[in-house]
């Protein structure tokens, strides 16, 4: 009912005595004080539209509504379907060792680039000039991972604490960009550079004051200006690095541009921005949705993707927001989902052929509100032959109190 309540609608469309109930841009950090308020004159809107804003959805309830405009449950409905159709058919990257194997290595690496990231961010922060070798060499050993089993690095870099966000992050981006790469069948010598440039794209925000950085709640219009001055800053510090690839350079300085020109430090749009700075904006969008952070928790991975697709319409370049789709699947591994049969399962494997359709682990009783022994299904098989079951929709793990990796293998 509530959903029904919510329309979308363009901003040309606004009109004083409207309730903005979602700004809809959380791919930045906007600076207006409030994200829900009454709309009470035509500057609001003129400031609305001036940051880069096309959509946004309105409370009904509470302020005028649109006639026809749809409402959220009906756009919810219509990505949701989209993005089925779209992925019903892609194929998950090759593998060449099982998930089993690779995750105790990708565990171990993930450690030494996490090491690597915060010692250049240190550098960084102190003045120090940066020595890009020890990242080159720990890159050499997430690339052979990627290639073996892109799926376990990936799972691994979600896990991040809410302290030391940017250290995680980085790395995160960097892992993710591998496999988005990896999974467009790029040579290795370009893993390598968007490996690298992921992991540093940020290193410009050692220069943004900490109590700014670390703020544990909503940034003033002044201090968003500032916080927007990392990107500039990374670009200083890392034109002293001569062994930094253009690529890796593209991916720390336009990674905040969009595809529609609303994004920064200069205003980029379509193919103005490189393709490797295209594929970061996203990449840093997604993980920063996805990622617990001290003032808002991180929303569930199909949720995330819903986001980024619907902001294709505008903001992230449409293709490769439909190749990374395909690349994570709107199930990624490690996603906590319910099934029909009122359990809790962990997406463990992707099937070929059909996305949709994962290979999970039941583990915990909806019904019951306990544990069950753990039972491998392939959604993709019908009952007695393995499978048997569907997925009704992606589930929030806090909620239920369970921690869906600890499932993932055994």
């Amino acid at each position: 009912m509530a959903d029904k309540r919510i329309q979308k609608v363009s901003i040309s469309q606004l009109r004083p005595g409207m309730y903005i109930h979602d700004l809809d841009c959380g791919w930045m950090a906007h600076p207006f004080l409030r994200s829900r308020f009454l709309l009470k004159s035509e500057a609001q809107i003129r400031a609305l539209r001036e940051h880069g804003l096309h959509e946004v959805y309105i409370d009904t309830s509470r302020g005028l509504s649109v006639p026809d405009a749809p409402s959220k449950a009906e756009v919810s409905n219509r990505l949701e379907q989209e993005i089925q159709a779209l992925i019903a058919t892609a194929m998950p990257p090759p593998v060449r060792v099982d998930l089993q194997s690779e995750l105790p290595r990708a565990e171990k690496l993930l450690g030494e680039a996490n090491k690597v990231v915060r010692q250049l961010m240190n550098d960084a922060r102190l003045g120090v000039q940066l020595e890009l070798g020890p990242l080159h060499d720990v890159m050499d050993k997430l690339s052979a991972s990627i290639l073996r089993n892109p799926t376990a690095l990936t799972v691994l870099s979600g896990i991040k604490t809410k302290d030391d966000y940017t250290f995680f992050h980085s790395v995160s981006v960097g892992v993710l960009l591998l496999a988005f790469e990896h999974s467009r069948k790029a040579p290795l010598e370009t893993l390598m550079q968007v490996g690298i440039g992921g992991m540093v794209h940020d290193i410009g925000k050692m220069r943004v004051p900490p109590q700014i950085l670390n703020k544990p709640g909503k940034l003033t219009a002044a201090e968003y200006d500032i916080m927007k001055t990392h990107v500039r800053h990374s670009g200083e510090i890392l034109s002293g690095c001569h062994d930094l690839s253009d690529i890796a350079m593209d991916i720390a300085m336009q990674h905040h541009e969009r595809f529609d020109g609303s994004g920064y430090p200069y205003g980029l749009g379509g193919d103005d921005i490189s393709p490797a700075g295209q594929a970061a904006a996203i990449i840093d969008v997604y993980d920063a949705l996805t990622s617990d952070r001290c003032y808002h928790e991180g929303m569930a991975a199909p949720l995330a993707l819903q986001k980024i697709f619907e902001w294709s319409a505008h903001h992230l370049h449409p293709d490769m927001v439909r190749s990374f789709v395909k690349c994570v699947g709107i199930y990624p591994v490690g996603t906590l989902v319910r099934l029909e049969s009122g359990r809790l399962a962990v997406v463990t494997e992707h099937n070929e052929g059909d996305l949709t359709r994962p290979k999970v682990r039941a583990f915990y009783s909806c019904r019951h509100l306990c544990y069950i022994p753990p039972e491998s299904i392939n959604l993709s098989r019908p009952l007695g032959f393995g499978g048997g079951d569907r997925i009704v929709k992606n589930e929030d793990a806090s909620r239920w109190g369970v921690d869906p990796m600890r499932f993932l293998q055994f």
